[in-house]
């Protein structure tokens, strides 16, 4: 008893790796910056700010596995800090934008993206390992923040709509990414994509080209491919069914997630 408290006092006294727990922190600083900023009716800067986290997100983790700094507190730290910036402040944003001048209807829908949010989280974590790493199980929290956020980018500088702007479509949105995020739909992670190694040169310059269509219109392009991505998993879903009803139904290593 005495030499595992002992044990565990040791491994407190060895303190925490700064670097990706420092970037975690900065995720969860953009995470409430935005949600000053929408407090303020600052709606653009309040969706910027909710991507930067998203920027900062996905340094934290991947630095920790370079610098081979990752650690059990960093998880639980990146954990709540999402829930902070991708639950907390796009229900916020969404509710002050679009949804307050529905009453309950509104905050109810607020608070269901935040309650969905906590609980893909909780199950993402105890999920690691047990699924392949090729697929998420259910719509990632950052994607759904994003969705929420380009969406106000979008209306805000492709429609010109500035301020306030009383929609139900936005509402029924932020209800159906909440069901989204807790629902057994996979979506591709992306966690198997090559980036160093060779590919043919045709792939290089496609690659060049949607980089070039993103910088010429971010607003429009962040908002299709947030979109996009949110709806692939339940297109990704449909296709499996109408293939098991024509018979032609993949073998289980076949699919992403399955025995191999």
């Amino acid at each position: 008893m005495n030499s595992e408290r002992q044990t565990r006092n040791t491994r407190l006294k060895k303190g925490i790796y700064v670097l990706p727990n420092l970037i975690t922190t900065a995720s969860l600083f953009m995470g409430f910056y935005s949600i000053i900023a929408s407090i303020q009716e600052k709606f653009f800067v309040a969706a910027v700010a909710i991507l930067v986290s998203m920027v900062f997100d996905g340094l934290d983790g991947r630095i920790a596995r370079i610098t081979n700094t990752t650690s059990k507190f960093g998880a639980e730290y990146d954990s709540l800090s999402d829930l902070i910036a991708f639950g907390v402040a796009p229900s916020l944003l969404a509710y002050i934008w679009a949804m307050s001048s529905y009453g309950k209807l509104g905050w109810m829908a607020g608070f269901l993206f935040v309650t969905c949010g906590a609980l893909r989280l909780a199950r993402y974590n105890i999920q690691i390992g047990l699924i392949d790493s090729k697929v998420f199980n259910g719509l990632p929290i950052p994607a759904a923040a994003a969705v929420i956020a380009t969406t106000v980018i979008f209306v805000n500088d492709v429609m010109g709509i500035e301020g306030i702007f009383h929609n139900p479509y936005v509402m029924v949105c932020v209800v159906i990414l909440s069901f989204l995020m807790v629902s057994n739909i996979k979506y591709y992670s992306g966690k198997d994509m090559k980036l160093f190694a060779r590919m043919p040169f045709m792939t290089f310059l496609v690659v060049v080209g949607i980089l070039l269509v993103i910088i010429y219109k971010p607003e429009v392009m962040f908002f299709v491919i947030t979109v996009g991505y949110a709806l692939s998993g339940p297109v990704w879903w449909l296709c499996k069914v109408i293939n098991k009803k024509r018979g032609n139904e993949p073998d289980a290593k076949d699919l992403p997630g399955g025995e191999k």
